[in-house]
């Protein structure tokens, strides 16, 4: 079996964020794995270490990544959690790409992939702490001409079936679909493992491939700035919170509460 992962360089979601030209700037100082996408990662692992023996010698799980070489620090990540080859999908031409352009790039990766052989599965987080789009699994599926199985909290693969149990607000569900398939995984899915020293010192020096956009044939109208079908037009620090405003309450204090709530509009 031949798993793809799909990993992102993020910054780090207790850093303060900075733009410039509409965009977050990505400090390698700052970033890291998305957290999300750990999990993504143990639910490959998880699915390859269940199977026989000899399907387990020959099965190999791939992080993939689009990003520029900072996103290294994301593959080097999933390595030292035990995935087998890393990928990065790195191009000046990729720069802005919105949802539809990223899902492109993947979709090319993974088919430049199956030129060794089957990618059985396409695994993902449940979205990107960066974006919180959580629609790339859906639109990766959909350009791959695969069933997508989306926010598993339970998953199984068994004699090519893929079956997944999901929470929605009015119900559990059990689906399934045929391999090959894409799925994403909820965060409640599972605990990603600690990296053991072992796999850490190899994580260092293991080699990371590096795709362009002319290695997979990417139309450059569809991706990038030139195809995103949204703009950011303005980007602004985040404005300092008011100081706090304390009432001692002499016996007016449900007065003072109510002018609060209706100075602010919040009746």
């Amino acid at each position: 079996m031949r798993i793809a992962v799909l990993v992102k360089y993020v910054p780090d979601i207790n850093a303060e964020r900075r733009f410039e030209d509409c965009r977050v700037v990505r400090d390698p100082a700052e970033g890291t794995l998305n957290e999300l996408d750990e999990n993504a990662l143990e639910a490959a692992l998880r699915i390859v270490e269940a199977l026989p023996d000899d399907e387990r010698e020959a099965s190999e799980v791939v992080a993939l990544t689009v990003a520029p070489p900072e996103g290294d620090i994301a593959v080097r990540k999933s390595f030292q959690m035990g995935v087998d080859r890393g990928v990065r999908v790195s191009d000046d031409a990729l720069a802005g790409s919105d949802y539809f352009g990223t899902t492109a790039a993947l979709a090319a990766a993974v088919r430049r992939l199956e030129a060794d052989g089957p990618v059985d599965l396409v695994v993902t987080g449940m979205a990107a702490l960066d974006g919180l789009g959580s629609v790339v699994p859906a639109l990766l599926a959909a350009e791959l001409g695969r069933p997508a199985l989306t926010f598993a909290k339970k998953v199984a693969v068994e004699g090519g079936t893929l079956e997944i149990t999901r929470e929605t607000d009015e119900a559990t569900e059990t689906l399934s679909a045929p391999l090959p398939a894409v799925l994403s995984v909820a965060d409640t899915a599972n605990t990603p493992r600690f990296p053991n020293f072992k796999l850490i010192m190899a994580a260092r020096t293991k080699q990371i491939e590096t795709w362009s956009a002319a290695d997979l044939d990417l139309d450059l109208a569809a991706v990038g700035t030139a195809g995103a079908r949204t703009e950011t037009t303005q980007a602004a620090p985040r404005p300092e919170k008011p100081e706090v405003e304390l009432v001692q309450d002499k016996g007016s204090g449900g007065q003072a509460l109510a002018e609060f709530l209706i100075r602010n509009d919040l009746v």
